[in-house]
């Protein structure tokens, strides 16, 4: 860091010189020293240089000691009032603004009577929830008192408000900025889409109520539905994401709770058409495997690979079970068996797939079952019709699976069930309408969908999706948008560094900067970088912050 000074020319033939402190940086492309300027304290003629004098002498002091700063502090030295953590917050910075979404927003933002600084809020937002997250009035503190957001020192909670109505009203747009630019940045290859739905639910008595308007009635947005939280009790809302096949989300969306998931594929289907993705192939678990779904996922040449019922009612699925083949082993204990079903009218590809570890504990899960089970109904001959019929239908769904009833009504090991069973053990059934896929293709590329599911995790854990503070559909839907920017940008952490972003932003979270007021001015510096926190910095490709971000002499 130097002072230096710059010249420039006026009209008049004179010559103005500029005093500017500035620090040299490596330009990422050339390799060349470039010079920063951090602060201009103006024209030379007219620089107060008895006040560049005393902060020079109480910077002299802060350095060369705490005895001679502290005892110098109340007359002309420095004082250490605040320290905030600045390590997270600068490094989602720099993967914020490589992805451009500071421009992207800024773009959508021109024209619109909004504050300047929407872009810096939502920002503030989208950190919060990756770092400390919180609703939407704490976040306001953490941002004024525990964070340095480059460009934002506070905001209120209305400007978070109007922040989040306006990213709801930009959110198409946004999502497909977003995902090119990810796709640059990274090179993907959108050849296989993971699609999966979760729910969240409100810990309140009452659902949404639904008012008439007219002919037309509005749905109840927080509802009750099938939870995937073991949460039936609560209302509830439909949250679907769509991942690459290296985790990465490209968008969510959010439905009424009572919604379900059949249908819900084709409409993702049809918000992304306008994107105009390369080959597409389609990748969802059992609820999405209905014939219409199928067919619509192979429009405009795309293909699915979908999980199939191995106990549902489809004749194609069990015609493939049924027919004999010998497995073998693609990637560890999955072992596949391809097995294709050609009826004159369609022609469907189906892979089975069997882990043997996985068959053996589904034996051993199986026998404790029947062994609960005959437990349960010995001695039940002595009883009468009526007793034996209230015992049987008191038992669990796992029970009654393993259950005859005899014309005479008594109760048996439905040996039969116990045997049809067995034939499952560790078996999971794949339909796909690729024909281009081999079948270890297909099973790798389906278990991959536990992709989605890890970010369903992260989005419930690590990101707080739950529990969500507001009421209103339009700011559940912006906060939902909130935290799948927040989860992209920790992906691509993670994916860069090759480590759990828990911890990164431990790591990270060391580096604070401090804030120190004196009689001379004000100087906000940062801590000195260790150096795993400048290995993070580099493998993502963001310069470290400056070491004195802010210098304002009185």
């Amino acid at each position: 860091m130097y002072l230096r000074t710059i010249s420039r020319r006026n009209k008049n033939g004179s010559t103005v010189r500029y005093v500017q402190l500035a620090h040299n940086e490596r330009h990422p492309e050339s390799g060349n020293a470039v010079a920063k300027v951090l602060h201009s304290f103006g024209r030379e003629d007219q620089l107060d240089r008895d006040a560049l004098k005393r902060l020079i002498t109480s910077m002299n002091r802060y350095l060369g000691g705490d005895a001679e700063l502290g005892s110098t502090a109340v007359e002309q030295g420095l004082e250490f009032v605040a320290s905030r953590r600045l390590g997270g917050v600068w490094a989602l910075d720099g993967l914020w603004r490589r992805l451009g979404i500071d421009v992207t927003l800024r773009g959508l933002l021109a024209g619109r009577r909004l504050d300047s600084d929407v872009e810096r809020v939502l920002f503030a937002l989208v950190a919060n929830r990756a770092l400390e997250p919180s609703s939407k009035l704490a976040a306001t503190r953490w941002v004024a008192e525990r964070a340095a957001v480059p460009g934002l020192d506070e905001v209120s909670d209305d400007a978070c408000y109007r922040a989040m109505d306006w990213l709801l009203e930009v959110e198409d747009d946004l999502a497909e900025r977003v995902y090119w630019a990810t796709a640059d940045l990274l090179n993907l290859e959108v050849d296989l889409l993971f699609f999966d739905t979760t729910s969240t639910y409100w810990e309140t008595e009452t659902a949404d109520t639904c008012d008439g308007d007219g002919d037309q009635a509005s749905v109840a947005f927080r509802d009750y539905g099938k939870s995937k939280d073991h949460r039936p009790d609560l209302p509830q809302i439909v949250i679907g994401m769509a991942v690459t096949r290296t985790g990465i989300p490209i968008r969510v969306w959010t439905w009424p709770g009572n919604t379900g998931d059949s249908a819900l594929i084709r409409q993702v289907k049809d918000d992304l058409r306008a994107w105009k993705l390369s080959r597409v192939v389609w990748v969802a678990d059992r609820g999405f495997a209905s014939a219409k779904n199928r067919r619509y996922l192979q429009r405009a040449g795309g293909h699915y690979i979908i999980g199939e019922k191995l106990r549902g009612d489809s004749k194609e699925a069990a015609a493939a079970l049924a027919r004999q083949g010998r497995y073998r082993t693609v990637a560890g204990n999955l072992q596949v068996k391809e097995v294709v079903i050609d009826d004159g009218t369609m022609r469907d590809r189906f892979v089975i797939c069997r882990n043997p570890d996985q068959a053996q504990r589904d034996k051993v899960v199986r026998d404790q079952l029947v062994a609960a089970l005959s437990d349960a109904i010995d001695g039940t001959d002595r009883l009468d019709a009526t007793k034996r019929a209230t015992l049987a239908a008191g038992l669990k769904p796992g029970l009654r699976r393993f259950l005859r009833t005899t014309k005479t009504g008594l109760l048996r090991v439905d040996r039969a069930a116990v045997a049809a069973e067995a034939k499952l053990d560790g078996k999971f059934l794949l339909r796909t309408s690729d024909p281009t896929l081999t079948a270890e293709d297909v099973a790798l590329g389906y278990k991959q969908l536990l992709e989605v599911e890890r970010g369903w995790r992260d989005m419930k854990s690590t990101l707080d999706l739950r529990p969500v503070y507001h009421r209103l559909e339009d700011r559940i839907r912006a906060h939902v948008l909130l935290c799948w920017l927040a989860l992209l940008l920790i992906r691509l952490a993670e994916d860069a560094t090759d480590d759990t972003w828990r911890n990164l932003r431990h790591d990270l979270d060391l580096l604070h900067e401090g804030e120190f007021v004196g009689s001379n001015g004000r100087v906000l510096q940062r801590t000195t970088m260790t150096g795993r926190q400048q290995h993070i910095l580099r493998v993502l490709d963001i310069a470290d912050p400056p070491r004195f971000s802010q210098i304002t002499p009185r």
